[in-house]
């Protein structure tokens, strides 16, 4: 995720905000729609050009890849692509499947954690926030020019946050039945003690207090496990959006990458030009995630500057609007309103999901169909 000398220079020199993206995956059985522990098999089958770009999660049947920072959206694609087919292939070599989706829609033993020091030491001091067979996220950095200057941003981001939420809703089932939510994964994952919408912040000084204060507590055991909705990132110079499921396509997750970058720049404008940001009430953001997990986008959220209930997706076109000129100026303009239609035509994974069951009636048919998508093949 190392933003080069080379390409940062270009970005300066075009005024562009880079982008990378990390997804989580879930490692079923080859046949049946269960999870299963394949993750050192999988690594073991990795090409050596993937390697880098792979690393373990916290339970043994999820596996994550990371692309490497790009200026252009199809860049990112391409090395999405690349990366979706590369690991599916290898989990085919080890008898597994790759399936980008939020939580094990099946049933199926309880899976282990991955054996290193820091996932031991995470389950030794929290027990078992991390049942089943793990939760699988898609986090979004978006480079920032310094950390201060971070910190407004997140807080400008924070009355976005939950319609990301609901665009990515890919979790609606959970031990082979449907659990009436869009994002049963956001349900499971509030959990964890640093989990929710991030604080309105006064300054970068206050967000390192925070973090400092949060370690010492005990709530988390070092920065990487700061699990707020939008963060700055502990190892990159960058803001890092991270609330949504997983995305069940590439297209999926190029809309939400490309939204963010357009956000992002947006809101940087919004800071040099010296505009507050809405100090939204944190029951209210709550409130607004809860709905989004709920809803995902087939349903209502809350329009923050009105604090009335809309449909989601008027709130999602909102989005688009407000971000255009940025989506434009990035190049992103044509393939993000392209993306977006084929969303509203066939809605979130949460709903693609829920119509395969209606149509076929089997976890099995929807788990075959989610590894397709993870492949790129639909």
């Amino acid at each position: 995720m190392t933003i080069t000398e080379e390409m940062a220079g270009r970005a300066e020199a075009r005024g562009l905000l880079t982008l990378g993206v990390e997804e989580e995956y879930l490692l079923v059985d080859a046949v049946e729609p269960r999870a299963v522990e394949a993750v050192e098999d999988v690594f073991a089958e990795l090409p050596d050009d993937l390697r880098g770009s792979v690393q373990h999660e916290i339970i043994r049947s999820q596996i994550e890849s990371a692309s490497p920072p790009q200026l252009e959206l199809r860049d990112l694609r391409d090395s999405m692509t690349w990366l979706r087919a590369g690991l599916a292939a290898s989990a085919v070599r080890a008898g597994a499947r790759l399936v980008a989706v939020g939580a094990a829609p099946a049933s199926g033993p309880r899976a282990r954690m991955v054996d290193e020091p820091r996932y031991r030491r995470i389950h030794e001091h929290f027990g078992d926030l991390s049942p089943g067979s793990g939760l699988n996220g898609m986090h979004v950095h978006v480079s920032v020019p310094d950390p201060d200057t971070g910190v407004q941003i997140l807080n400008h981001l924070r009355p976005w946050m939950p319609i990301f939420q609901a665009a990515t809703a890919n979790s609606p089932l959970s031990g082979g039945h449907d659990t009436g939510y869009a994002s049963w994964r956001s349900l499971l994952w509030e959990r964890w003690p640093t989990v929710g919408p991030t604080p309105y912040l006064e300054s970068h000084e206050q967000y390192e207090t925070l973090v400092s204060d949060l370690v010492a507590s005990g709530a988390m055991l070092d920065k990487g496990m700061l699990y707020w909705y939008a963060r700055l990132s502990a190892n990159y110079p960058t803001v890092e959006i991270r609330m949504g499921d997983v995305c069940p396509t590439v297209d999926d997750a190029m809309l939400l990458a490309a939204l963010a970058r357009g956000l992002v720049a947006t809101l940087l404008r919004e800071v040099r030009d010296g505009r507050p940001a809405s100090n939204v009430p944190h029951p209210l953001l709550m409130a607004a995630h809860w709905r989004a997990a709920h809803d995902g986008l087939e349903g209502l959220n809350i329009d923050m500057a009105t604090r009335q209930t809309r449909p989601a997706w008027k709130l999602m076109r909102q989005l688009f609007e407000y971000v255009s000129p940025e989506l434009e100026r990035h190049g992103d303009l044509e393939t993000a309103a392209e993306l977006l239609g084929r969303l509203r035509d066939r809605g979130t994974g949460a709903a693609r999901q829920r119509a395969l069951l209606s149509r076929q009636g089997t976890v099995a048919d929807v788990v075959d169909w989610l590894a397709a998508a993870t492949r790129c093949e639909r």
